[in-house]
């Protein structure tokens, strides 16, 4: 059935989920984890992405052990036609690592958010200036995070 997930396949999900090995050769290492050669391992990531069985994999930014000591959420009010092309200014700033559309609701017209990590609350508003001045879009708020509650990502097949 094109819907089941062998056992092979949920050890492969297992150890992607896990640390990414700093190492010269990251695949073959996790491969070893599951018992596979590389090129098997990597043929089956292939082929789980293909199926959407994976949708992406991606990096955690531990951004107070790397130096960011703030961070906020910017919500933008973004007119509909130029959502994608603010969209796509607003995610390649080096200073964003989030950036993603929301329904908008009665009282709250923001649809565009961005999430800005700097090392004050004053770049993180030079920051949101700077993309401002660059896209026109002035209708914003920023809201300040004041604890990190979670930072961790959803682990599947953890048997």
């Amino acid at each position: 059935m094109e819907g089941d997930i062998s056992q092979q396949d949920k050890a492969v999900i297992r150890v992607l989920q896990d640390e990414f090995p700093l190492v010269e050769e990251p695949y073959k290492e996790l491969a070893a984890k599951v018992g596979m050669s590389e090129t098997e391992f990597l043929e089956r990531v292939r082929r789980l992405t293909e199926e959407k069985k994976i949708r992406k994999m991606g990096a955690v930014l531990r951004h107070r052990e790397v130096g960011f000591s703030a961070n906020v959420l910017c919500v933008w009010e973004v007119p509909e036609e130029r959502l994608d092309e603010i969209a796509m200014y607003m995610s390649r700033h080096p200073a964003v690592s989030h950036c993603y559309d929301r329904t908008t609701a009665e009282g709250w017209p923001y649809n565009l958010y961005t999430m800005i990590h700097a090392h004050s609350r004053e770049e993180c508003e030079r920051i949101a200036e700077e993309l401002e001045q660059a896209t026109g879009i002035s209708d914003r708020l920023m809201l300040y995070s004041k604890k990190e509650w979670k930072k961790t990502s959803m682990k599947y097949f953890d048997e």
